[in-house]
């Protein structure tokens, strides 16, 4: 029996540890390449869709002198939400996941988060808002995600100086930075993707968090598409999780971004400094420009612009940079 496991980047407060991933019967996504080109890649990311999640098997978490037991939900995915109350440095720690069936067994290492001590949190949509993916545009974005690999798809300019310069605002230390989570209504399957791509742009390392995981070819043809309420309760949890901050929200117009951001200010009308949403047509959209206007005047600062260095200049205007 094939087994294997997927495990996503964490997160831990002063209370409470929070750990996911997923089990699969085939193998995990990112076993297949990003870097490959032409056909070879179009082959590797549908084979990312074409994957058997395992459904109510055991899985084990070691994290320092924490050992925990829970079971995978019907869609292999599996989170351990656990209190945790001990001393921990700020940064990024290793943890440990295995998982046993039979005379099979499997361990994977992973990564957590405990945020630096900040002012500051940010949150980033990724298609259209730092990476170009068209998604106003159903067939060339199916065309670009099978046609380009991790290589060669492409940020826009001076999206990344901005997030850089986002993630040191406030902190005296280079090591020290400001904690970024990326949400997307990209699937799961894209997770490694989306991890390398950023890395390869040295756009700031984060916790990622994206849609429930698809199954098959016809799923992918959808993919990006659908509900987007998800992205509100990922939002919602980050910011329950973490209330002291203030937070940047980035997204852009070719989807529900400003909308989602307009619902997150009026559930937490204290936690968020300013929004800013990339213009990816030719002109500005009306209901965009309203319900901006809207944020404005519960006291969140609002940015809509066409290219991330008008952004830069607005960061630097309200002083967060």
């Amino acid at each position: 029996m094939k087994l294997d496991l997927k495990l996503y980047r964490g997160y831990v407060n002063d209370e409470e540890l929070i750990v996911f991933g997923h089990l699969f019967q085939s193998w995990a996504p990112d076993k297949y390449s990003i870097e490959k080109k032409g056909l070879k890649h179009a082959y590797a990311i549908l084979h990312k869709f074409r994957i058997k999640p395992l459904e109510n098997y055991k899985i084990n978490l070691k994290f320092r002198d924490l050992e925990v037991t829970t079971k995978t939900l019907e869609d292999g995915y599996f989170r351990f939400t656990i209190p945790y109350h001990e001393e921990l440095e700020p940064g990024w720690h290793n943890y440990e996941v295995t998982c046993k069936f039979g005379q099979f067994g499997i361990v994977e290492r992973g990564e957590l988060l405990k945020p630096y001590p900040s002012k500051l949190g940010i949150i980033s949509d990724i298609d259209d808002t730092f990476l170009i993916s068209h998604s106003n545009n159903f067939f060339k974005k199916l065309y670009v995600m099978l046609s380009k690999n991790v290589n060669t798809r492409k940020v826009f300019d001076d999206v990344v100086r901005h997030y850089q310069e986002l993630s040191q605002a406030g902190q005296e230390s280079s090591k020290a930075t400001n904690s970024f989570f990326y949400v997307s209504s990209s699937e799961w399957n894209l997770y490694d993707f989306i991890a390398e791509f950023a890395v390869l742009h040295d756009l700031p390392k984060a916790v990622i968090k994206l849609k429930k995981i698809k199954t098959g070819l016809r799923d992918f043809v959808a993919t990006g598409r659908g509900n987007h309420d998800h992205k509100f309760i990922k939002i919602k949890d980050i910011l329950s999780f973490y209330p002291h901050l203030e937070y940047v929200l980035l997204g852009d117009d070719s989807q529900h971004d400003p909308f989602l951001y307009e619902r997150i200010i009026k559930t937490f009308p204290k936690n968020i400094r300013v929004v800013y949403i990339r213009q990816t047509g030719q002109k500005k959209k009306e209901k965009v420009v309203s319900v901006l206007r809207n944020m404005e005047s519960m006291g969140t600062a609002t940015c809509y612009f066409k290219k991330s260095d008008e952004a830069i200049q607005h960061s630097k205007e309200i002083g967060i940079i």
